[in-house]
Formats: structure tokens, C-alpha cells, sequence
């Protein structure tokens, strides 16, 4: 979870999209080299952030930073 909080901030802007997110694949792969499933877990790491309240789900893979 720690690592997908990472790659959003490194998303300057307060809305980011799915797409956005997967261009984080191949870094989180080298640091998970036996995951062959980073994009699913990307997926789920949105949905559990999600359900904490952290990003908000807008929808066809748009996303938004919460503010706290």
C-alpha cells in the first residue's frame, strides 16, 4: 500500500487516472520481481485506499486525492 501512496504523490496533480498509475509497473516490478501481477495489484491497492478514505473513485479508472 505504502509503495502505491508513493507513486500517487509522484502524481503532481489532485486527479489521476488508472493509466497514470500503471506507468509505475515497471519500477514496483523490479522492486517485486516475483509479482507477476503488479497491475492487479495496483488495482486493489486503489480499492483499499479507497475504502480508507485517502483517494476518492470517479469512475472508468479516474481517481482523486483526498485532502487530510
Amino acid at each position: 500500500m505504502l509503495d502505491i501512496l508513493n507513486c500517487i504523490e509522484q502524481i503532481k496533480k489532485q486527479s489521476f487516472t488508472l493509466d497514470e498509475l500503471y506507468t509505475f509497473e515497471n519500477k514496483l516490478k523490479i522492486k517485486y520481481p516475483n509479482n507477476n501481477h503488479i497491475k492487479d495489484k495496483i488495482r486493489q491497492q486503489l480499492q483499499f485506499l479507497r475504502d480508507k478514505g485517502l483517494i476518492e473513485f470517479n469512475g472508468r479508472g479516474n481517481y482523486k486525492k483526498i485532502e487530510i
